[in-house]
């Protein structure tokens, strides 16, 4: 039982890696899952401290990825649309046989979702930036959180 609780811990790992970046899937908590499961093994020991600092981590890192792709936009002029554009062109973009898809889709999500909002251009090019700024620090900060805790996880087991 504990080596299926092991590579089902794994395969919540990553994953929370790869919900790092799709929008549909919650990433660190995700991985925070992982840990979750391997603590039910008798072969692991794992301190409830560390369970619980990494859940209040991961939950953390999980309301923050609404805000700050919003204050990046807000920063630089931009609105709602920029942020529905931003999410439709990174869906677009994973889809897509783009290279690079996932970086170009949301940026071009979010112009064209300004371009809709206002009729300067330049304007909308400034917020369009801002929202794409928001989505790949918020993303950055998933993936490092998901990778520390497949890090952990490792250790854990080692």
């Amino acid at each position: 039982m504990d080596t299926v609780l092991i590579i089902l811990g794994l395969c919540l790992m990553l994953l929370g890696i790869a919900g790092s970046f799709l929008p549909i899937l919650p990433g660190p908590l995700t991985s925070w899952l992982g840990l979750l499961v391997l603590s039910f093994t008798k072969s692991v020991a794992v301190d409830s401290g560390l369970l619980i600092s990494t859940f209040v981590l991961a939950l953390l890192i999980f309301l923050l990825d609404f805000v700050i792709p919003a204050l990046g936009a807000k920063r630089y002029g931009g609105s709602r649309y920029g942020m529905i554009g931003t999410t439709l062109g990174l869906i677009v973009g994973l889809v897509s046989p783009i290279p690079l898809g996932i970086i170009i889709g949301p940026f071009v999500g979010a112009l064209i979702g300004e371009i809709l909002h206002q009729n300067d251009s330049k304007q909308a090019l400034r917020a369009a930036y801002g929202s794409f700024m928001g989505f790949l620090s918020s993303t950055f900060i998933k993936m490092f959180v998901a990778i520390v805790y497949l890090g952990l996880y490792i250790w854990l087991l080692i």
